[in-house]
């Protein structure tokens, strides 16, 4: 396949988002008064992250009921009362300061901006992602960063894929490539929008998805690997 486009998910494909989230939760934590455990606050967090992250993808929920409601489910577990809102807040303001980029990520960016037309689609806040992303060293080499909150939708929704295909004028499916490290998200989304995917199986994600799970077009366990699958098209 000649491909032409590159989309890419943003957290944990080219950005270090857990680097930036134990940050982020150990400020938000030390400015209320709780002393810091990362073995279990943090583990705490991640559980109840993930979960209302899947609501999302299920259409359960919008993104900016997700932002609280995830802090007013660790308030309980935590007994910290009706700080929800303020703890809410407090968490984006410092995610927003902490971009952090996988060692790999700027050269690959740079060496695929020669040949290709490069995007991203991130299901994220735009508080957040505006200084993460937008305000990032290899944000001048993408086209378009298309936010979910933003834009009303989110991947997996084929809706998000096609605004961005209108955003920059490119109708060839068969000329489209997304890379991203969820296979609920990225790779359901590629595949609802029919185009080819690959999945960044980062260390701790299973050797192959299982059965019920979406099958990607190619996987791959290191970035650099991307290069090699596109130097054979």
């Amino acid at each position: 396949m000649n491909y032409q486009l590159i989309i890419f998910d943003a957290d944990e494909t080219l950005f270090d988002f857990k680097k930036s989230e134990r940050i982020a939760l150990l400020h938000t934590l030390n400015d209320f008064d709780i002393q810091y455990d990362e073995a279990y606050h943090l583990k705490l967090y991640q559980e109840i992250n993930q979960a209302v992250w899947k609501e999302l993808e299920q259409g359960l929920l919008t993104q900016a009921q997700l932002n609280v409601l995830r802090f007013s489910r660790l308030g309980k577990r935590l007994g910290i009362g009706d700080d929800k809102n303020r703890m809410a807040e407090r968490y984006k303001e410092h995610l927003a300061r902490a971009s952090f980029l996988f060692d790999e990520s700027l050269d690959l960016v740079k060496s695929l901006g020669k040949k290709y037309r490069l995007i991203i689609l991130s299901n994220g806040l735009k508080d957040v992602q505006n200084g993460r992303l937008r305000k990032s060293v290899i944000a001048d080499y993408f086209e378009e960063i298309l936010i979910s909150e933003e834009e009303g939708i989110a991947k997996p929704d084929p809706a998000f894929f096609q605004l961005a295909f209108d955003r920059i004028g490119f109708t060839d499916r068969k000329g489209a490539l997304i890379v991203g490290d969820s296979l609920s998200s990225d790779i359901q989304g590629g595949i609802n929008f029919g185009i080819d995917t690959c999945w960044y199986r980062r260390e701790a994600a299973p050797a192959e998805p299982h059965h019920s799970h979406p099958k990607p077009t190619y996987v791959i366990s290191e970035l650099t690997e991307l290069l090699k699958i596109l130097s054979i098209q």
